[in-house]
Order: structure tokens, then C-alpha cells, then sequence
């Protein structure tokens, strides 16, 4: 259970920082003018959603045999997912998620 909650957390941190980007990418993409350097940058950003989507795959699969190996609900597994749509959201989910993991299961203490 050890790498699957590194890996876990990798992914969860990388998820987020995808979507942060991809958010601040759209923003700029499509609140800002035709054509000026920022909204190009906002354009040039787009290709983020591709990747976040790519790993954030691979992290609903990470999250569903981490949550069936810890025995968790399916809302508790939900809120993983969700977590994983909306910006920021999932920094917090990770931490509280990290935490019960490693009450329930002391090994993972110094993970």
C-alpha cells in the first residue's frame, strides 16, 4: 500500500497543478482581447486540458484501488474524483485524504 499512496499523492499533485494552469490558461484564453500577448498565452496553454485529462485517468484508477484497498465508501471515493475537477480543490482533498491514510494504517506514517 505503500507506493500506491505515493503514487496517489504524485498524481494528485500533478492533477491540480494541471488544472490550475489549464483554469489560469482559459481565463486568459477567453477573457482577455483578440489577439494580445496574454490571450495567446491563454491559447498557447490549451494543449494542458490534453495532459491533465491523460493523468488525471490514470489518477481515478490510482484513487479506486487505493479507496477499495482502505476499505472507504463510495462517497469518500467520489470526493476523490471531484477533487480532481475543480481547481485547488484537490490540494485540500490530498492532505485530508493523507492523513486518514496514514491513521488507519501506521506504516504509512513516514510516507
Amino acid at each position: 500500500m505503500k507506493k500506491l499512496f505515493g503514487a496517489y499523492r504524485i498524481l494528485a499533485y500533478i492533477v491540480g497543478t494541471l488544472l490550475l494552469i489549464g483554469s489560469v490558461g482559459f481565463i486568459l484564453k477567453y477573457a482577455l482581447s483578440e489577439g494580445s500577448d496574454l490571450q495567446r498565452l491563454g491559447d498557447d496553454l490549451t494543449p494542458i486540458w490534453l495532459a491533465h485529462g491523460w493523468v488525471y485517468i490514470v489518477y481515478v484508477v490510482v484513487a479506486f484501488v487505493l479507496t477499495q484497498q482502505a476499505k472507504w465508501t463510495i462517497p469518500q471515493f467520489l470526493l476523490l474524483l471531484i477533487a480532481g475537477l475543480i481547481p485547488g480543490l484537490i490540494f485540500w482533498v490530498e492532505r485530508r485524504a493523507a492523513a486518514r491514510l496514514r491513521a488507519e494504517n501506521p506504516e504509512l506514517a513516514l510516507s
